[in-house]
């Protein structure tokens, strides 16, 4: 399941005259069977609470006084989340005669017409209080505390991220935690105002509503809504009319091939790019160490030090955080197993937490090859996004489950219609891209149509491990050889190549430049179209020296590779 909570408010959604009748609360026990968490979140007082809704227990937990307060009926604790009530601001109400009054251990509320005199209370007072307003009622709190603060608080505590919960309201002051959950719900007898800012509106009213929101998710976890949820999504790419094409974690896995160096690792930084942008959780695994400089996840492993399951999990175990698993460290050999491993683990923790919202499979040929033994894979896939050069190189079972592909490269059609002939599926009528573009299939409907991904907003550190570290392997290595191949000099990474051909002699470094080795080994295994585009257009410039030609290869690679990571963004 994905939605793997109820974020409630009580009065006028929950409760009817402050009182909750038995069929809603069944409805939220049965929601608790099903393995979800209900959460109250309240303007109330707990002590007020507590005499209104004598069955706390109910709730895994409770957001009180506006955002306030957070209390656990489990172990019955109550903790404060804002500032303490101003005693200047109450003795001051009191001497001004304000009623009705009410003192929270935060909050300080009265009513309707009170809020111009308590708002001049405020300014002469010169207090960093806000006033929220809730169907007559007037709730003063403290700046930034309301009940989408003190939800944030609570998800925190049980693990589990905004977009994995269902939150319904029905007033002023549930806006707020309604914007922050993935679905937002309003019951029919919600104010206006609410009712057109959400995602969707019950037929029932009141406890009813909460009835059928409850129903909803046990049968149908809120797929079939008629809105694509949860809200907002990342986008994938543009349409060629420029509609946006939204990144769906509930969907099937999403396949991105193309050629070596055709853009796949450019199009997956984009995606993580916007996926983090929005506190989406991801976990990349990352068989030949591309993404360990993508700053807005923790790096696990180097190519000495394969990552551990125990790592990861202890990272994924932060809502907000996301993950990137250097394999390279991991033998070839090795790599399904740690996937076979690792697979039930976040299977597991889906079922709990609802995340991480996508698991990224670099160079999934690795982990999931067409010849080894079949790795157990969980019924449903959501969220998964495979990365490969050749469709053709995967497990079959797993190009059955494939629901949609991204062509990238040269011949990003053609890459798309391999994967129809593997997967034993039609091809689609063939379209045209424009340079840059990339295909975009839909399995379920037959058609392809060109889209625009777009690049990184900030460039990567280019294999930052691979180059300092020595991580290339022999079948990606650079071998100067020589004219008559004398030589077997091996450069393992950037740096060393610098180094080798700083020393090798004239003869060898131009038999390689003439033939075009540099450019073409930094597009195959550096996987850098543009320093192979700019060394291959020094390998074409006849007029230059050796010495010429050298320094500016050098110059190229250390510009790109080894200027400080500060600037390389820039």
């Amino acid at each position: 399941m994905f939605f793997v909570a109820l974020a409630t408010d009580y009065d006028g959604t929950l409760a009817a005259d402050g009182v909750v009748d038995a069929e809603a609360l069944d409805s939220l026990r049965s929601l608790r069977k099903s393995g979800r968490k209900v959460i109250l979140v309240t303007g109330r007082e707990m002590s007020d609470l507590a005499l209104a809704c004598p069955d706390l227990a109910i709730f895994d937990l409770i957001v009180a006084e506006n955002g306030a307060t957070l209390y656990d009926p489990a172990t019955k604790d109550e903790q404060l989340l804002a500032p303490p009530a101003s005693p200047e601001l109450v003795a001051h109400l009191k001497a001004l005669g304000i009623t009705p009054l009410s003192v929270g251990r935060s909050i300080v509320a009265t009513w309707e017409p009170n809020e111009t005199v308590v708002l001049q209370a405020i300014r002469e007072l010169g207090l960093e209080l806000q006033i929220i307003f809730n169907k007559g009622a007037v709730m003063v709190l403290p700046a930034s505390v309301n009940k989408a603060s003190g939800l944030h608080a609570a998800l925190n505590r049980l693990g589990i991220s905004p977009y994995n919960v269902a939150g319904i309201g029905d007033a002023e002051n549930d806006h707020a935690f309604l914007r922050l959950c993935g679905c937002s719900v309003a019951v029919d007898n919600a104010l206006e105002t609410l009712k057109a800012g959400v995602d969707l509106v019950t037929r029932g009213a009141r406890g009813a509503g909460v009835v059928e929101l409850c129903r909803m998710l046990c049968e149908t976890d809120l797929t079939g809504t008629g809105r694509p949820l949860p809200t907002p999504m990342p986008a994938l790419g543009k349409t060629a009319g420029g509609s946006e094409i939204p990144l769906d974690p509930r969907a099937g896995p999403l396949l991105i091939t193309g050629s070596s160096g055709g853009g796949k690792t450019t199009t997956v930084t984009t995606l993580l790019e916007r996926m983090t942008e929005l506190d989406y959780q991801c976990c990349v695994l990352d068989p030949e160490g591309d993404y360990g400089a993508f700053a807005a996840a923790t790096a696990i492993g180097t190519a000495k030090n394969s990552p551990t399951v125990e790592e990861i999990l202890s990272v994924l175990d932060t809502p907000g955080m996301s993950v990137v698993c250097n394999l390279l460290a991991v033998p070839l050999a090795d790599r399904p197993g740690f996937l076979a491993k690792l697979l039930p683990e976040l299977s597991f923790l889906r079922s709990e937490t609802g995340r991480p919202h996508w698991i990224v499979l670099d160079e999934a040929h690795h982990l999931l090859p067409s010849e080894a033994k079949p790795v157990t894979l969980p019924r449903s896939l959501p969220g998964l996004v495979l990365v490969t050069v050749s469709p053709k190189a995967l497990s079959p079972m797993l190009l059955d489950a494939v629901e949609t592909v991204i062509g990238v490269g040269d011949q990003p059609f053609e890459i798309v219609a391999e994967f129809c002939e593997a997967a034993g599926t039609p091809a689609p009528p063939r379209v045209t891209v424009p340079e840059g573009g990339a295909v975009y299939y839909r399995r379920g409907e037959g058609q392809a149509e060109a889209v625009t991904i777009g690049k990184p907003q900030s460039l990567r550190i280019r294999h930052v491990r691979k180059y300092a570290e020595g991580e290339l392997g022999e079948d990606r290595s650079f071998y100067f050889r020589g004219p008559e191949e004398k030589l077997n000099l091996r450069a393992q990474n950037l740096i060393i190549f610098l180094q080798l051909a700083s020393g090798v002699d004239d003869d060898t470094w131009m038999h390689h430049l003439k033939r075009g080795d540099y450019s073409a080994w930094f597009r195959s295994a550096i996987k850098d179209p543009d320093l192979a585009e700019e060394a291959a257009r020094v390998e074409a410039d006849e007029s230059l020296s050796p010495k010429a030609s050298r320094e500016q290869i050098e110059e190229q690679v250390t510009r790109r590779y080894t200027a400080p990571a500060t600037k390389r963004g820039e």
